[in-house]
């Protein structure tokens, strides 16, 4: 019976790994795509009148950068560079949900007893 709740506890965290891998290519897909869009707008490749890089100035990036640095920690995050605070976090967190879960599961089968 270990063997199986071990199985499925490395099962879920399998499953949400992959889930947090795919968010973060999600995010990196939809910031490609939103400001090469906003930047090609900005350049006027996009409006038909030729392409002018002299109108790009600072304000056409403030969204990739800012957007980047939220992108980077992101990455940061799902890819395990995390310090030490937020895996430490993570395993009270994980404590907490198995021993709320473990209450449950008694309290059920004290009442189909």
């Amino acid at each position: 019976m270990k063997t199986t709740e071990n199985n499925t506890e490395k099962y879920k965290l399998a499953k949400k790994r992959v889930a947090e891998i795919k968010g973060f290519y999600t995010h990196l897909t939809i910031y490609i795509l939103v400001n090469t869009f906003i930047l090609l707008t900005a350049a006027g490749l996009l409006s038909g009148h030729g392409v002018s890089f002299e109108i790009l100035s600072w304000p056409h990036f403030i969204s990739p950068v800012a957007w980047g640095i939220g992108l980077l920690f992101h990455g940061l995050y799902v890819f395990q560079f995390k310090s030490g605070f937020i895996k430490k976090w993570e395993e009270r967190k994980i404590k907490e949900y198995m021993e709320k879960d473990m209450e449950e599961l008694r309290k059920f089968d004290s009442e189909q007893d």
